[in-house]
């Protein structure tokens, strides 16, 4: 079956535009596509392989080799000038999000290099994308190791394995491509400075657009060969035009007037390093030759602002990337002395995306809770300013998700044992394989140099690290928490913990009760930002349904421990202690409790202020069997005052 055509991909000219740019010059960096699920970002970045010229390789090379400039340190090398040549198409790697690391970078076969003292290097999917494009669909759910070495490679230009003193290195140039889904979480602001440019795509509200999508996915559905037959013509007259883009990207002059405007912009905009300005004015060049000039314009610096410096401009925890249009425009007057340029009508015209705007960050709205059926509801209130909150951890040793919260046993971290084959897989260990099968060696009749390996003598490394854990909190609202400006300072403290999940790549998930009952009202998700959303409408009222509040919150980690059976939860029980609602509340609640206690690592965030306290949050965290934290306690520093307080009385 033929890919679905670019050409008949309807819409997103800013996704397409990107994409182009990005191959007319790979230095850019490559493209981060944001947006919702069922948008045609998966079919887009499958389509462009097709538009992309062949490339020349070196014959039975593994690495895609230039046979004019071949890598000299190729493992399949050295490659002599002269050698035989075939012409192949771009390649179109895609990697799948649940990869293992050696799949990813390559592996080196252990037993070869004990036994025959050779390099034995099975390339992995870096390799393979070598002068083309790599395609990370929902890169947000890739681990932060292998997105770590992913954007290393595509800046550097080169994977390097290291196994055990054994280092093997290749070239790996290629397109990075990623698509994510932002309400299944964001990608952490370092890993989105690594990509070139970022788009936002959303589905047309258009009936007639919408229209014309369905109708020709269902002619493709059909007859694909015959529907990729209609658009062959305009897929290769793009490629043409992509091509010759290329030929003319060297001779495109950024004449310092441009350079003087990029500068002004990324300024403007409060970019951190310099990245963004290179990438700029990188993108700004490449937008040149795909409209065919020699020299930089203002239009240029125009859209490569726009497509280069969403992700990277200085914002709040949770604001999603954007710019203003406006302040754009602003800057770019402010650093042209003539005015700007007139409007550009080539075939990369930089014109505002079909359907409007990129939508803008929800994440500061505010959006009532509640209804009329709970009587004497309070608006909502607004957190301050979140803080860097104290790091508490899940009891014992798991094996969930790779992460930073809790220890566990993972693919990273520190050697603190070694497990036979078969067990689970990792890296090898080589002294303890070593070990494994020198007692054999004479029964296996050794005569050469190297070790007689059988797989049952190999090793591998226990290693411990950090992984990420499920936060439920379960947030009491009730009219108490509404008294004081209370509700002001739980909402500062859930916010700052939100913010330590995301940077500890946790799932979370939020429970509230009032009045009469209780509601998840928000199952657990990636998107901490979906979290900071919810707690920011959240409205307080009515009586204190505290038995209710952790029965729905037994009942979310039940169905989760199912789902997602290796990630360890923590409950984080945001309360006062009162428990008001219904006849014997505070024994039910007790009860409620005891379901719990023992069963799950708890936290009691104890609300409760002024001068006479009940203490009954104190109460609840003994029957939970949690710790218990004042919510002026949740801060980091308050915590490191408090030992230094301690410390120095025990001292005196």
């Amino acid at each position: 079956m033929k890919p679905y055509p670019f050409t008949a991909v309807v819409g997103m000219p800013d996704l397409r535009l990107a994409l182009v740019l990005s191959s007319i010059s790979p230095a850019v960096g490559g493209v981060l596509v944001r947006g919702e699920k069922g948008t045609a970002k998966s079919t887009m970045v499958r389509a462009l392989a097709g538009l992309l010229p062949g490339v020349d390789v070196v014959d039975a090379c593994r690495f895609s080799c230039d046979p004019v400039e071949p890598d000299p340190a190729c493992p399949d090398g050295p490659h002599t000038e002269g050698s035989p040549a075939h012409r192949r198409p771009a390649r179109l790697v895609e990697l799948p999000v649940g990869a293992a690391e050696d799949r990813v970078i390559g592996s080196l076969n252990l037993e070869r290099a004990l036994a025959d003292g050779v390099t034995d290097f099975q390339p992995g999917l870096l390799a393979a994308a070598h002068r083309g494009l790599l395609y990370v669909d929902e890169v947000n759910l890739l681990h932060d190791h292998l997105v770590d070495t992913l954007l290393d490679a595509a800046a550097m230009g080169r994977a390097t394995v290291e196994r055990e003193g054994v280092s093997v290195s290749h070239a790996a140039r290629f397109v990075l491509i990623g698509t994510m889904n932002p309400e299944e979480g964001e990608l952490r602001p370092q890993l989105l400075d690594r990509f070139g440019l970022t788009v936002e795509v959303a589905s047309s509200r258009d009936p007639e657009l919408r229209v014309e999508v369905v109708r020709r996915r269902l002619a493709y559905e059909a007859d694909p060969d015959g529907f990729a037959g209609q658009y062959a013509a305009a897929d290769a007259e793009l490629a043409a035009d992509i091509e010759a883009a290329q030929r003319l990207l060297p001779s495109v002059k950024l004449p310092d007037d441009a350079l003087r405007q990029i500068a002004e912009v990324c300024a403007s905009f409060e970019v951190d390093g310099m990245r963004a300005d290179i990438v700029t004015a990188r993108t700004a060049v490449a937008h040149a030759a795909w409209a065919g000039r020699t020299e930089v314009t203002t239009d240029d610096v125009r859209v490569a602002a726009r497509l280069a410096l969403p992700h990277r401009r200085r914002r709040n925890p949770f604001d999603a990337p954007g710019i203003s249009e406006e302040q754009l425009e602003q800057a770019l007057q402010d650093a042209e002395p003539e005015g700007p340029g007139p409007d550009d009508d080539g075939p990369g015209s930089g014109g505002p995306p079909e359907g409007g705007e990129a939508p803008q960050s929800e994440s500061g709205g505010q959006e009532p809770s509640g209804g009329g059926k709970n009587g004497g509801d309070q608006k909502p209130v607004g957190a301050g300013e979140a803080f860097r909150a104290r790091r508490f951890e899940v009891k014992g040793t798991g094996e969930g998700a790779a992460g930073r919260r809790s220890r566990a046993i993972t693919d990273n971290g520190r050697t603190i044992g070694v497990q036979p084959a078969g067990t689970k897989d990792g890296r090898p260990h080589l002294l303890a394989t070593v070990r494994a099968a020198a007692p054999h060696q004479r029964s296996r009749g050794r005569s050469g140099a190297g070790l007689v390996v059988r797989p049952q003598d190999l090793r591998f490394a226990r290693r411990e690290g950090r992984e990420g854990n499920l936060v439920l909190f379960c947030v009491d609202a009730s009219g108490s928490m509404g008294a004081r400006q209370r509700m002001r300072e739980v909402k500062t403290a859930v916010l700052s913990l939100l913010l330590d999940a995301y940077q500890r790549r946790d799932k979370v998930g939020l429970v509230t009760f009032r009045a009469s009952g209780a509601e998840l009202a928000l199952p657990p998700t990636i998107s901490v930002d979906a979290a900071a959303s919810r707690l920011d409408g959240l409205a307080t009222g009515g009586r204190t349904p505290l038995a209710e509040g952790l029965l729905e919150a037994a009942r979310v980690l039940r169905i989760e421990a199912v789902r997602d059976p290796l990630r360890r939860p923590l409950l984080v029980v945001v309360t006062d202690g009162r428990a008001t609602s219904g006849a014997d509340a505070v024994q039910r609640a007790r009860q409620a409790a005891g379901l719990l206690a023992g069963n799950v690592t708890s936290i009691v965030m104890d609300c409760e202020s002024g001068k006479m306290r009940l203490g009954l949050a104190a109460e609840l965290a003994e029957h939970l069997g949690a710790e218990h934290v004042p919510v002026a306690e949740v801060a980091a520093d308050t915590l490191a005052g408090a030992v230094r307080t301690h410390l120095s009385g025990r001292a005196a």
